[in-house]
């Protein structure tokens, strides 16, 4: 049986299938997952802390410091505007109607869906039409895996009151990897395929503790945070491509997607501020949902942008064109 090959047909599915059976599993056969022991510890909400942890040492792993000059420039400008897009929203939408956000939308799932892209798919849209140079600029981007971000911004807002070492308690299991990826590369290599592996473990765990009324609920409005993402960050990502970078679109559009990552961002940034509990259930289930929009719309939005600004190759054809007319 071509189980694995299945889920992976599913877009985001290698997240979204664990996440969905746990849900299945928590309406309809709750006992299950209480029965102790290592079942409760593997597949219950009691899982999520461990395996999140877990993932984010493998996400800091990564993140590499040994960037060249046009690699720095793209990365750190489509990851700072990625950032204000999502931060923004969400402290407005805060200060307007409170944390418990509008239309469903905390602004804990705004600003965690928002700020975070999907690394594979940005890769796959630039690996086609763009440079090696966009490729190796999500070496930078993958700064906005996982919850230091999103804390960042909820701590800035005001909305909670997020105390150093609750941060650098979230953000500790990053730094750890970060530093072990940077002194030896062999690390950083050994614990990749860790980022797969524990996609689905985690997923898992926080569909054990989602009732499938609140899948329903938060899926609705989670299509409508796949949209908000694309619009708002696509949008001022594409502007930033073209008038800070001087150079199509197609990176802007291709880091507008939500990431898969971004499910476990709640859970993980309310045990940094408590305060976001209640609402870590919906926007968990929205950002999954996002997650499975952007897959589909992010590709769309970049194809539309290398049709009116062309890919790459024909932005250098025309700077040279333009320079031997000189």
């Amino acid at each position: 049986m071509k189980i694995l090959q299945g889920v992976q047909k599913v877009p985001g599915g290698m997240m979204v299938v664990p996440l969905l059976i746990g849900v299945m599993l928590n309406t309809f056969a709750p006992g299950v997952l209480k029965m102790g022991g290592y079942v409760s510890a593997l597949w219950s909400p009691i899982g999520t802390g461990p395996f999140i942890a877990a993932f984010l040492l493998c996400v800091g792993a990564q993140i590499q410091v040994r960037s060249g000059g046009e690699i720095l420039k793209r990365g750190v400008t489509l990851l700072v505007v990625k950032f204000i897009a999502g931060a923004g929203l969400g402290w407005i939408i805060g200060k307007m109607f409170g944390m418990n956000g509008v239309l469903g939308l905390s602004t804990l799932a705004i600003i965690s869906a928002v700020t975070n892209s999907n690394g594979g798919l940005f890769m796959s849209l630039v690996g086609a039409f763009g440079d090696d140079t966009d490729v190796a600029s999500q070496a930078l981007l993958n700064i906005n895996d996982g919850p230091f971000l999103t804390l960042v911004a909820v701590g800035a807002s005001g909305m909670a009151d997020i105390p150093l070492h609750s941060l650098m308690i979230a953000v500790a299991p990053i730094l750890v990897g970060f530093i072990l990826g940077n002194l030896d590369q062999d690390i950083a290599k050994f614990l990749k395929p860790g980022l797969n592996v524990l996609i689905p473990m985690f997923a898992f765990c926080l569909g054990s503790g989602i009732s499938l009324t609140n899948l329903v609920t938060g899926g609705i409005s989670g299509i409508l945070l796949g949209f908000i993402s694309i619009v708002v960050s696509g949008g001022l990502c594409i502007l930033a491509d073209k008038m800070i970078l001087k150079r199509p679109g197609y990176a802007g559009a291709a880091v507008s997607s939500v990431a898969g990552n971004s499910v476990a961002t709640p859970a993980a940034v309310a045990l940094a501020a408590p305060v976001f509990k209640p609402v870590v259930q919906a926007a968990t289930v929205q950002c999954a949902a996002a997650v499975i929009v952007t897959v589909i719309c992010t590709p769309l939005l970049t194809s539309w942008a290398v049709k009116k600004w062309g890919t790459a190759k024909e932005f250098e054809a025309r700077k040279l064109q333009a320079s031997e007319k000189k």
